[in-house]
Formats: C-alpha cells, structure tokens, sequence
C-alpha cells in the first residue's frame, strides 16, 4: 500500500475530476428526467413522440458507444467538444432518459381523483402539474433517483476513455508506472463504495425530510397541541 500513500496527491486530483463529473451530469440528468418525462405525458403527440424516441434511444444503446460518438465521431460533423464535455454530455443524457422513465410512471401512478378534482376547480393543467402533481411525486421518486446516482457515479469511471483525467485514469496511469495492481484497484474499490454509501445517505435524507407522512405527522401534532391548547384555555 505504500505506493497508494506516496500518490495520494495524483489519486486526489482525479477523485475532484470525478466528483466534478458526477455533479455536472447529476445537474444535466435531473434536467434530462423532468423535461423528457413530462414530455412523454403531454397530449400532443408532437412533443410526446420525440421524448419517446429520444428515451428509447439512450436507453437502448451502450453508454460507452454514446460517449465515444460524442468525443471521437461528432468532430467529423463539425461538433469538437472537451473530453469533460463529451463525458458529462453522454452520462447525463443517458441517466436522464432513464430516470425519465421514473418521472413519467411515478407521475402517471397519482389518484386519478386529484386531477379530477383541480379539472373541477378550473386548475389549469401546467398549475396543476407544477403545484400538485410533481410536489406530491417527489417522494415516490426519491428512491429509484438515487439508485440513478449511484449507478451514474460509478458509470463516471468510463470516462477515462475518452482521456478524462478522472480517478480511474489516475489509477490506471498509476498502476502502469508501478505495476503495483492489487492495491491500486482495491483503493479504487474502496473509494467507489465510499463515494456510493455518501450517496446513498443523502437520498435517504431527502427522502425523510420529503417524506408526506413527516409533514401529516408534523400536522397532527399541530393539531394535538391546539386541541390540547384550547382544553387549558
């Protein structure tokens, strides 16, 4: 392990590309999810079609393959782009479609007796959605989004491939001059599944201070002390 210590300023300038990586394309997914998924809940077919094919096409081909086209492909059509570019593009664009999926069925799942109900209040529909809908959807996608993190984390390691100087290209470049293997990937291991377990935390968080039946719980103890109030008085 004494080759992982003597490195550990080499090691500490990929992890920072790395976490720079997961939160430009963290930033892009979200984005990526809300617009593609309310998209695909519009009525008019015009919008609903290209978010359809968009998700069917990031979801059904190789994010490696994406991110070379963006980097290696796109510049034969005039399009250069950094390699940072091209890896937040590729992992935000094909997270997104997936997490758009997450959007459009958590969504879709609300009582249908709520839009009834803002239908019958002359709420018109991009209120509803905006006020109603997705506050109320938030904690259902709480979860699955955070599975999405994870694996966009850790899919950051591809990067590399296109010369993204992340932490795995630091480690590689590292294991190459020193043939010390075993340590370096084990380093690597470790501060993946570190990096994941933080992740995981926050989503936890998030999810009990979104929770609906915090903010019920916190109601009804609003309510017993009022009650109880009005009992002294």
């Amino acid at each position: 392990m004494d080759v992982v210590f003597d490195n550990i300023p080499l090691l500490w300038q990929g992890l920072q590309v790395t976490l720079q990586v997961t939160l430009l394309a963290s930033l892009l997914m979200v984005f990526v999810a809300f617009t593609a998924g309310l998209a695909r809940l519009s009525t008019h077919w015009i919008i609903r079609a290209p978010a359809a094919v968009f998700v069917e096409v990031f979801r059904g081909t190789s994010l490696i393959v994406q991110m070379f086209w963006f980097f290696f492909a796109l510049p034969l059509f005039g399009v250069e782009m950094t390699p940072l570019m091209a890896g937040v593009l590729a992992l935000g664009l094909n997270e997104g479609a997936y997490a758009a999926e997450i959007v459009r069925g958590t969504i879709s799942s609300r009582p249908k007796g709520q839009t009834e109900a803002c239908i019958a209040l002359g709420i018109p529909p991009a209120k509803r959605m905006r006020r109603i809908l997705i506050p109320q959807s938030i904690p259902a996608m709480l979860p699955p989004f955070g599975n999405v993190l994870v694996d966009l984390l850790k899919n950051t390691s591809l990067v590399s491939f296109v010369t993204v100087l992340d932490l795995t290209y630091q480690a590689n470049l590292l294991r190459t001059n020193t043939g010390e293997t075993t340590a370096i990937y084990l380093t690597l291991l470790v501060i993946y599944f570190a990096l994941s377990l933080l992740l995981s935390w926050l989503i936890r968080w998030l999810e009990r201070r979104f929770a609906i039946d915090r903010k019920t719980g916190s109601m009804k103890g609003g309510r017993k002390r009022l009650l109880l109030g009005g009992v002294r008085a």
